[in-house]
């Protein structure tokens, strides 16, 4: 789009940033509990929609692709740099089953819900809705990183589709999750958790230590090195696996780059490499930077009663998930703290879990950032296992 009033690359990433740290700063300064339910990442996404289907910035460039290519698999394996697996299992115990759980139900509830409704749906909204998972398993990269996997464009209705339908149930889900710590006494019976466990989980947390010092000029070069040269590695390895093609389109290119990109990420975090200060930081700006960038792309000319057979879709979507979670809590005794913090850890990634968590019981904060981090781990290859699920019944 050439007649766009800002179209060098140079003036979008200017323009995307802008959008992105003006919202952090507003939340920053003013503390407003609005953004504990608008967080900044919905007008990150919204702004750059209205700004390029407006003409303020061109909806096509290079730029966009390049950070497609390049800049969306590096803070992927920044990202899971973050993961420690061991602490979480060894400070949350079963509450990682519960959150496990949850994630089953996400992939199983999927097809479920997108059955009820594909009828008024278009045939590539399975697509849509395995994007949807990678965000309600890990967060908003991985549905990202799933979205390119299934080469699904950000400008498409089906992507937009499930962006608001993200939004439109986490305005419901959470504050369901924060109402929830009412009924700890009721919840905690049903479920038949015993206060010994309570305390010994309680005392675990407070033991944690995620402090990796302040971060130097050399480890963001560090972090730099093993974005790119995994981003690099897996695109020469994807390029080896032959393709089949009675799997299109759901095992491609793109699948197996961004499948390879998360073992290898994985793998980094149980190396020194993962004490790296500041990877989070990095990898979260990035991700919003990202955020931003998807809602540029995204074109509301054809926007049609559709979305509202995606959103309801959603919704009964996330109840399954609910009633898995529920059913889990049950199954390995948890409280009913866990169970929110292993929820939000889901649904709203690293953003909303340590707002739960702040709520139920401050001193699990930490370690509903680990259990985020972990979903991000298994997002991914989770997402797109949903996705193959979708496919099926299209």
């Amino acid at each position: 789009m050439h007649d766009a009033i800002i179209s060098s690359p140079a003036g979008i990433l200017a323009v995307l940033a802008a959008i992105t740290s003006f919202f952090f700063y507003l939340e920053n300064k003013t503390k407003w509990t609005f953004f504990s339910y608008l967080p900044p990442l919905i007008f990150i996404y919204v702004i750059p929609v209205i700004f390029s289907n407006t003409g303020f910035i061109p909806a096509k460039s290079p730029v966009y692709d390049f950070m497609g290519d390049a800049i969306l698999p590096m803070f992927l394996v920044i990202m899971l740099l973050e993961v420690d697996i061991l602490a979480t299992v060894r400070v949350m115990g079963k509450g990682v089953f519960v959150m496990l759980v949850g994630t089953l139900g996400v992939v199983i509830g999927a097809p479920i819900a997108l059955f009820i409704v594909k009828h008024g749906l278009g045939p590539e909204t399975w697509k849509g809705f395995a994007a949807l998972a990678g965000s309600w398993i890990g967060g908003t990269g991985n549905m990202a990183g799933v979205a390119k996997a299934f080469e699904l464009d950000e400008s498409s209705l089906d992507f937009g589709y499930a962006v608001i339908t993200d939004n439109a149930v986490y305005l419901i889900w959470l504050p369901i999750m924060l109402a929830s710590k009412n009924f700890a006494s009721k919840f905690n019976k049903f479920t038949g958790i015993s206060k010994d466990r309570l305390e010994k989980m309680h005392k675990a947390a407070e033991e944690l230590t995620t402090d990796k010092g302040k971060m130097a000029m050399r480890h963001f070069l560090y972090l730099a090195f093993f974005g790119f040269a995994v981003t690099a590695l897996a695109s020469w390895l994807a390029g080896f696996v032959p393709p089949y093609p009675e799997s299109q389109p759901v095992f491609t290119y793109n699948t197996y780059k961004i499948l390879i990109v998360t073992i290898f990420g994985i793998g980094l975090s149980f190396t020194p490499a993962s004490r790296i200060p500041g990877s989070h930081a990095v990898a979260m700006a990035l991700v919003y930077l990202f955020v931003a960038r998807m809602g540029a792309k995204a074109d509301l000319s054809n926007l049609s009663s559709s979305v509202f057979w995606f959103v309801l879709g959603g919704y009964i979507w996330i109840f399954i998930h609910g009633f898995f979670l529920v059913g889990a809590a049950r199954i390995f005794k948890v409280d009913v703290h866990t169970a929110a913090i292993s929820s939000a850890a889901n649904i709203g990634g690293a953003a909303s879990a340590p707002i739960v968590a702040a709520h139920h019981k401050p001193t699990l904060v930490p370690v509903s950032i680990l259990m985020a981090l972990l979903g991000y781990a298994v997002g991914t290859p989770a997402a797109i296992l949903t996705g193959w699920l979708c496919k099926l019944i299209m």
